[in-house]
């Protein structure tokens, strides 16, 4: 497929996903937003992928919703944002449920929806320039993308309503501090220090790091006995995979293992 909002680059098992609207901050509207849930289906289906890596092209990340055409369908805007929201949650359901890492490599600016969508990711890279806002209140908006998921598991529920009732703008270092961003980078080694982390990604057991994304995102509404038992079952599936056999042997045989990602 070609898109006309955003970049798709696949290189070394790294699939580059670029939000390309920079004269609107890579706000969401429904093209934009119909062609990531496109790109983020694509990069998951595609073996030749072994990271994801989602980011935006000039100043911002994503600013969010696209204000300006909320006020165009102002008449119909339930179906509107319906068709918007169809879109973006479809693209963060892939993310999180596809078993392959998601870095967000957040470049600038994000806010409202874009702030949902930075929190979507695996891995959840800052340069040191970055801002963090919800901002949906301040447009008379509950949030969406994600984030009454996200937020109270990274941040806890009233710091979460603390985001979202008041909208304080966090730099990339106060993202860390809380728990948002897992490292921020000086913007002149954002790039290279994003493409290192993907390429060792890229590298690793990737059916291992599909399992352990599954099971961290299913502790929070199981049993321990349960998420035990589904310990049990993928290290056990990941112990067929040709991964782990090399992983043992280069263990024993003194060697760094070379995955395949099968």
């Amino acid at each position: 497929m070609s898109y006309e909002k955003l970049l798709y680059d696949v290189s070394d098992g790294i699939a580059t996903i670029t939000l390309n609207r920079p004269e609107a901050y890579n706000a969401l509207n429904e093209q934009l937003a119909s062609e990531l849930h496109e790109a983020v289906i694509v990069s998951g289906e595609d073996e030749a992928v072994r990271v994801v890596v989602l980011t935006g092209r000039g100043r911002a990340f994503c600013a969010g919703g696209d204000v300006k055409s909320f006020g165009d369908h102002i008449d119909d805007i339930g179906a509107h944002v319906k068709r918007l929201t169809a879109n973006l949650h479809g693209a963060v359901s892939r993310m999180i449920r596809m078993p392959k890492p998601v870095i967000n490599a957040i470049n600038g600016v994000a806010a409202g929806g874009g702030m949902s969508l930075a929190l979507a990711g695996d891995l959840i890279l800052a340069t040191e320039s970055a801002t963090f806002t919800m901002a949906y209140t301040k447009i008379g908006a509950s949030p969406d993308g994600s984030s009454t998921f996200t937020l109270p598991r990274l941040v806890g529920v009233k710091r979460a309503l603390e985001l979202t009732l008041l909208n304080p703008v966090l730099t990339a270092k106060e993202a860390v501090e809380w728990g948002l961003v897992n490292r921020a980078f000086p913007d002149e080694q954002f790039q290279a220090e994003v493409h290192r982390i993907a390429s060792q990604l890229a590298q690793g057991p990737t059916q291992a790091y599909g399992r352990a994304k599954a099971l961290y995102y299913a502790s929070t509404q199981e049993s321990l006995e349960t998420q035990m038992e589904h310990e049990a079952l993928a290290i056990a599936a990941c112990g067929k995979t040709a991964d782990f056999r090399e992983g043992v042997f280069a263990f024993t045989e003194k060697r760094p293992p070379t995955f395949q990602g099968r």
